[in-house]
């Protein structure tokens, strides 16, 4: 029955392939509306006579020319869609759009139906979802939690199961907060990935349309469509979008230590992150305490800065005129921005460059940050006694990343122990949206918890070819050492766009060196038909990348030819003969992290071995 159907991506598309027609999900999607019965999720309905006649549009099922073919969705009311007015949570400040705004025609022309238009905190100024002159949108798990803001409907929508997907924005959490307070993944990708026109800026510095979804790998794909240069959006940047392919098998993640971990008290909270922390390290993750403090001095500039009067640019004209047009805690904010001058603006900017170096030299010693992504739950009750207190501090976790050009994903895990939903946010330098979404697509699977306020599975996807496979554009690297994943060198792939294929061996025919020199250790593999099969990990590298990359290589260490266990050949990293020259030989070992651990072990032993006793 269509009233069971799960509306993710796998779902919705292996329905079509047995024959369901698309009119008739759009239909359901109208009666989901109904049944849910909260008039605070949607602002604006598309007129469901004519979704239905776009889903017939559509032609015959062809999920591969169009990858989101009968895909309900929804967007944010501060994005445009022809035809329908925007309101940004404003009924004054509404217009009538002309067209659709610039990603909502791409995701059209992917085959996706556009079912309506979502509430939000006012100008998309909050993150609790409550700062709105319209109906309140519920918390789609628990109604006395506050829904999440700014784009409070979009989470709500997209975790009833009313649509697959929804867009929102995010500036200082927006399409994070929302993502976990209703059980659901909020993916906000890197800065200009996604184009902001048509979309009604809060700070174009920082802004980006973000993605909810019930399944990672569904919002994953949605920013494979979403992510195209547009020459017209002046902070727009090309940032490609690679297939998402395999998580890697091993990475370095930074996480908050515990004397600047935030919960305010929240023990459950504190236990929730602690488990997920388990679960990363089980996927490959090599969990390295930091202190963050200086990403907490950068979230507390967004709002105690001057970028408030970037906000302010946006209604300035608003506020003049009509300044009851305005909702009381939204004008409040956004006029504190009348109190900073040019200067303020400047020595800001100075701070905010003075503290990214900082973050910048933390951030490069990982592959990726995990942080909660939120630190407690606060009850729509709380935010009415303090509508500012309990607010900023559900953006403890977020309110630094756009300000540092970071990208992050929100991604559900398994339930705390009170049965509220679990989340954390996966953070990275910008362009490694991909690297991100793989491990947070592993964690959901991992932790199995039912999608958004349904009881529906976690869908099971098998990777396809694609993801293992270079793309036209890219050449297949095999690394052997330092460059592998979690180790010093793999950056040098990472930086350049550099995208995990997958694990293998080598054919038995080579053996592996440890060569002499300084810091970071490197092996060398040679051929050698007595050889062994080494361990390596394949790489697609961008065809524009490689010559940067190979500049960096020293000898005796070079590129060639390898053969791997499967008799294919790919370019990888070979030793010149005369490197193994007074090298350790580590052939036994069948691969560098093999014989890294044994170091490692080595040292330890010798470590704890008891000393001597000495005559006094």
């Amino acid at each position: 029955m269509l009233e069971d159907l799960p509306f993710d991506i796998v779902s919705l598309h292996n329905a079509y392939a047995g024959g369901l027609d698309a009119a008739s999900v759009v239909s359901e999607s109208f009666r989901r509306i109904e049944f849910i019965n909260d008039p605070g999720i949607f602002l604006h309905l598309i007129d469901a006579q004519i979704a239905r006649q776009e889903a017939v549009a559509l032609g015959s099922f062809d999920p591969v020319s169009m990858p989101l073919w009968g895909i309900p969705f929804a967007i944010k009311d501060n994005i445009d869609a022809a035809g329908a007015s925007t309101t940004a949570g404003c009924p004054e400040f509404s217009y009538e759009a002309e067209q659709d705004a610039f990603v909502v025609a791409l995701l059209r022309q992917a085959g996706a139906i556009l079912i309506g238009k979502t509430n939000l905190d006012q100008f998309a100024t909050g993150l609790a979802g409550l700062r709105t002159p319209y109906d309140m949108p519920k918390n789609a798990i628990d109604p006395e939690i506050v829904p999440g803001g700014s784009s409070s409907g979009s989470s709500v929508a997209v975790s009833h199961g009313i649509v697959t997907f929804a867009l929102g924005t995010d500036t200082a959490g927006s399409g994070r907060v929302p993502a976990a307070l209703n059980n659901v993944v909020g993916l906000k990708p890197s800065l200009g990935a996604i184009s902001s026109t048509g979309v009604v800026p809060a700070c174009k510095t920082l802004d980006t349309v973000s993605v909810f979804a019930l399944t990672v790998e569904d919002a994953y794909g949605v920013y494979k469509v979403a992510a195209k240069f547009d020459g017209a959006d002046s902070y727009a940047r090309p940032i490609t979008a690679p297939s998402l392919g395999s998580a890697l098998p091993s990475f370095r993640v930074g996480v908050p230590d515990v004397g600047s971990r935030i919960f305010y008290g929240d023990a459950i909270q504190s236990d929730s992150f602690d488990t997920s922390l388990r679960q990363l390290s089980d996927l490959g993750g090599e969990i390295f305490e930091i202190d963050f403090s200086a990403f907490y001095e950068v979230a507390n500039m967004l709002y105690e800065g001057p970028w408030v009067a970037e906000r302010y640019t946006v209604i300035e004209d608003l506020l003049a005129a009509n300044p009851e047009a305005v909702h009381p805690v939204t004008r409040r904010l956004i006029s504190a921005a009348e109190q900073y001058s040019a200067a303020d603006t400047f020595r800001a900017y100075y701070k905010l460059q003075a503290l990214k170096r900082q973050t910048d030299s933390i951030l490069e010693q990982f592959d990726l940050l995990c942080v909660p992504t939120i630190p407690t739950f606060y009850s729509v009750a709380e935010l009415e006694d303090d509508p500012f207190g309990p607010n900023s501090r559900l953006g403890a976790y977020t309110n630094f990343v756009n300000l540092l050009d970071l990208c992050a994903i929100a991604a559900p895990v398994g339930a705390r122990k009170d049965g509220r939903p679990g989340s954390v946010t996966l953070i990275a330098q910008r362009g490694q949206d991909a690297l991100i979404a793989a491990v947070a697509r592993d964690i959901q699977i991992q932790c199995a918890t039912p999608l958004g306020a349904t009881n529906w599975p976690v869908p099971q996807i098998e990777g396809t070819l694609e993801d293992k496979l270079a793309r036209p554009d890219e050449i297949e690297i095999a690394v052997v050492g330092a460059h592998m994943s979690g180790l010093p060198l793999n950056h040098e792939l990472t930086q350049r766009e550099g995208r995990f294929l997958f694990t293998t061996t080598t054919a038995p025919t080579y053996r592996l060196f440890s060569l002499p020199g300084g810091a970071p250790a490197r092996p060398g593999l040679i051929y050698d038909a007595t050889g062994a099969a080494i361990a390596v990990e394949v790489w697609a590298l961008p065809t524009s990348q490689v010559g940067a990359f190979l500049k960096n290589i020293p000898r005796p260490l070079g590129v060639g030819t390898l053969i791997l266990d499967d008799g294919r050949e790919v370019k990888g990293f070979l030793c010149e003969q005369q490197g193994a020259d007074g090298a350790e030989d580590v052939t036994r070992f069948g691969g560098w992290r093999a014989f890294l651990r044994h170091q490692t072990s080595m040292s330890q032993t010798t470590q704890h071995q008891p000393k001597e006793p000495t005559d006094a």
